[in-house]
């Protein structure tokens, strides 16, 4: 069974390059990449559940903080895991560090370290 994992980043660019090459080191993951927080709770409100969501900090609308939250609100959503991928070192992202410790990833990254943080968190 495939692993579904839902990127969620406002840079396209970022989310094809993520699409591609975790679905090229991994026939068994498929990922749907989105381009704001507003959009992961719709898809998640259309029971388009992932098994882990990577997501970026700083976008419009909903930041990553703000779209975690929500998702821990939810009963249905708050057990879904989360790894925070940003190039954001601002007080929010320092926030997210504290709250999420390891789940935590800063661009630029290496594809092979975030293949490895979605393998161990799906473990669990």
């Amino acid at each position: 069974m495939k692993k579904k994992i839902m990127a969620v980043d406002d840079d396209a660019d970022n989310n094809f390059c993520l699409k591609v090459r975790l679905e090229e080191i991994d026939s068994e993951c498929e990922v749907i990449a989105v381009e704001s927080g507003k959009k992961c709770l719709e898809l998640l409100e259309n029971n388009e559940i992932p098994d882990i969501i990577l997501m970026d900090i700083m976008m419009p609308e909903a930041n990553g903080w703000e779209t975690y939250q929500k998702l821990r609100e939810n009963s249905a959503w708050e057990n879904i895991p989360v790894i925070f991928i940003t190039a954001s070192s601002d007080e929010v992202a320092e926030k997210v560090k504290e709250a999420l410790g390891d789940n935590y990833i800063e661009k630029p990254y290496d594809v092979e370290t975030v293949k490895k943080k979605i393998d161990e968190l799906l473990k669990r």
